[in-house]
């Protein structure tokens, strides 16, 4: 049996050596104390990845400051020294195991469910996310309406963003993921539906891409050359699976060759099938698009579970690292079993409920 050869090349992005192409994407776990510290256990969760062989990985969503960014309950933050500090455990126990790990910052923007700061939430526009929120993550009936973001609150937003990739540095953690994805607040700016502004942020997807653009910006000078920055992109989102942008591959080429001309080192595309067209029933994916207009080594996520699957895609070009969120926590030494050849294990739904909180399990590594 093949144990596929390309998923195991290193490789540099930014600053930062990567030994395999396999990273561990980011989940929502809701496992931090209710002060958004990260716990051990927490610690134990990530160090069993990167034992398992994953080169990368990439945390949970982080909320980076104490006003409107938190978006769960019981969701970590490194908005203050004292959660930065909590992380140094989880970035420890990382490192030691031979893998790098990189931070994802968050704002939730309108799409919170639970924030121990503020009781209401902001927006591009004042319009409430598609759904309802998800009792999965304590969250219970629609969205509200969000208050329109300020011209002050972006600026509090991407202040927020810079020093928590700080904090972040500070903590070891080999780079940061900036979460602009899955619906959260700078994926409401990119959305046509939930950005109704009439400035320069709202209307063409020049300025609909130009929050995201400046929040990389200013992490990337905040952080300095010597740390790898990247931003994760998607259409989907937490409460509307099926969003595809409305100018298709022109708005995609838009985003792509805005993000690429910020300074930094990837981008990182979710979709629920990577490889599949992004729009329409043939074309280009997501990852491809990513990668060709923006001229950025890129990560894909979305039903890669399977070995062949992960291994094609770096194969045909269209990816350089492939992330794997469910198949990961069904095998946590899913790179380590696929290299020795070894079955996997299906995954446990289970795993989920009644919370997405970090479950003990034993990790079974080939001999």
């Amino acid at each position: 049996m093949p144990n596929f050869p390309s998923l195991w090349k290193p490789i540099r992005i930014g600053s930062t050596e990567a030994g395999n192409r396999v990273a561990l994407a980011p989940m929502t776990r809701i496992s931090a104390t209710e002060e958004g510290l990260a716990t051990e256990r927490m610690a134990s969760y990530y160090a069993a990845y990167a034992r398992g062989g994953f080169g990368l990985l990439i945390t949970e969503g982080i909320y980076p400051d104490t006003a409107y960014s938190q978006g769960y309950l019981f969701q970590p933050g490194i908005a203050t020294g004292e959660q930065a500090d909590s992380w140094t455990k989880v970035v420890d126990g990382v490192h030691s195991a031979g893998a790098v790990i990189f931070a994802q910052l968050m704002h939730a923007g309108a799409q919170s469910q639970g924030n121990r700061f503020r009781d209401s939430t902001i927006g591009p526009s004042a319009v409430a996310p598609k759904g309802m929120q998800l009792g999965f993550y304590r969250g219970e009936g629609p969205f509200p309406v969000p208050s329109e973001i300020t011209p002050g609150q972006m600026e509090d937003v991407r202040k927020g963003f810079a020093m928590a990739a700080l904090r972040a540095k500070e903590a070891g953690f080999d780079g940061i993921e900036i979460h602009g994805a899955n619906g959260y607040l700078i994926d409401q700016f990119l959305t046509d539906y939930l950005n109704r502004r009439t400035d320069s942020y709202g209307g063409s997807p020049e300025n609909r891409v130009r929050f995201a653009a400046e929040v990389c910006e200013a992490v990337r000078a905040a952080v300095g050359p010597e740390m790898t920055v990247g931003i994760r992109i998607s259409q989907a989102k937490v409460s509307d699976n099926d969003h595809k942008w409305s100018g298709g591959a022109e708005e995609a080429r838009i985003i792509f060759s805005t993000l690429g001309s910020t300074g930094i080192d990837f981008i990182h595309t979710t979709e629920y099938r990577a490889a599949a067209p992004a729009f329409g029933d043939s074309g280009e994916s997501l990852a491809a698009l990513a990668r060709r207009h923006s001229g950025l080594p890129v990560i894909a996520n979305g039903n890669l579970d399977a070995p062949e699957a992960a291994a094609r895609l770096l194969e045909q070009g269209t990816a350089d690292v492939v992330a794997l969120g469910k198949a990961a926590l069904a095998n946590r030494n899913w790179p380590s079993r696929v290299r020795a050849n070894l079955a996997l294990d299906e995954l446990d739904g289970s795993i989920f409920t009644p919370l997405a909180d970090v479950k003990d399990w034993e990790l079974e590594m080939p001999a």
